[in-house]
């Protein structure tokens, strides 16, 4: 089991470059992958893009990769042509505004056009450089998530054997509920009819509100849907969806049995594994 969230940071310095790669995620319900890449880089997307698709599953994930080389190989070249038509044009500027100030050398070539650079990529040569970097990076990421993961488990499964034991206690209280039913109708019965009192009508009676309020049916669901739970805990090691679905069931179940309930002991159990249900709900929102 791993978290959604997580944080991976590496970064490397040579005498060419220092180069760094963060990789971060938060909750989100489907794998949402942004690459932050220098724009002569792009062509590399492809390559992160797969490593991280591969080990992630869900979640929002944004990696930065960070290339400053220390040493340039870029060849600048001048427009000389440029220039002198941006100082002519200056002067007429100049000489139309009673300007007489020496125009300085730095407004020249910061105009657009003077000085170019022109730099060739060895896309190749980066992808060496960042490669090792980015696999560090998110070895590290993996690592947190995981670790965040192990913790979510095991108050996951904490969470689940409380709501076990509720269960548990529901079915154990059934046919107390059952004999409660049956011991009322017949109780009224008696009180109205005495002696008279038909036994087989009782039993009717009874048995129409055993299926109205019986919580048989409620019970082995419950259970059923709480074993799946478990299972997804053990084996899956992406659970988050499938077990956000089956809280969604055992939720129905645990409604149902409290609006028949006819005991203050089943509903005090109720709260408690209602609370114990949305805890377990609100935590697989944070696992992949």
């Amino acid at each position: 089991m791993v978290s959604m969230t997580g944080y991976g940071y590496e970064e490397v310095s040579s005498e060419q470059a220092v180069v760094s790669v963060e990789i971060k995620s938060v909750n989100s319900r489907f794998l949402d992958l942004t690459i932050n890449l220098p724009p002569y880089l792009n062509q590399l997307e492809s390559l992160f893009r797969a490593k991280i698709t591969e080990k992630v599953v869900r979640g929002k994930v944004d990696v930065f990769i960070r290339v400053k080389e220390l040493e340039s190989d870029a060849e600048i070249l001048a427009d000389i042509g440029a220039a002198k038509s941006y100082l002519a044009a200056i002067k007429k500027v100049a000489e139309a505004t009673g300007y007489s100030t020496e125009i300085p050398l730095s407004l020249l070539i910061s105009q657009p056009g003077v000085l170019n650079s022109n730099k060739s990529y060895d896309v190749e040569k980066y992808r060496a450089m960042i490669e090792p970097v980015f696999d560090a990076s998110l070895k590290k990421f993996i690592a947190d998530t995981e670790r965040e993961g192990a913790n979510m488990k095991a108050d996951l499964e904490a969470k689940l054997t409380k709501l076990e034991k509720c269960a548990a206690f529901f079915k154990e209280l059934q046919p107390k509920m059952e004999g409660y039913f049956k011991e009322t109708i017949t109780k009224k019965f008696n009180e109205l009819l005495g002696e008279q009192a038909d036994q087989n009508r009782i039993m009717t009676e009874t048995a129409a509100m055993l299926v109205k309020y019986t919580i048989n049916e409620e019970i082995v669901r419950l259970h059923s849907h709480l074993a799946a739970m478990r299972a997804e805990l053990s084996n899956n090691p992406y659970p988050g969806k499938k077990l956000d679905f089956l809280c969604q069931e055992a939720n129905r179940e645990i409604n149902t049995i409290g609006s028949k309930n006819q005991f203050a002991e089943v509903g005090a159990m109720v709260v408690e594994a209602k609370d114990s249900l949305e805890n377990i709900r609100e935590q697989g929102k944070n696992i992949a």
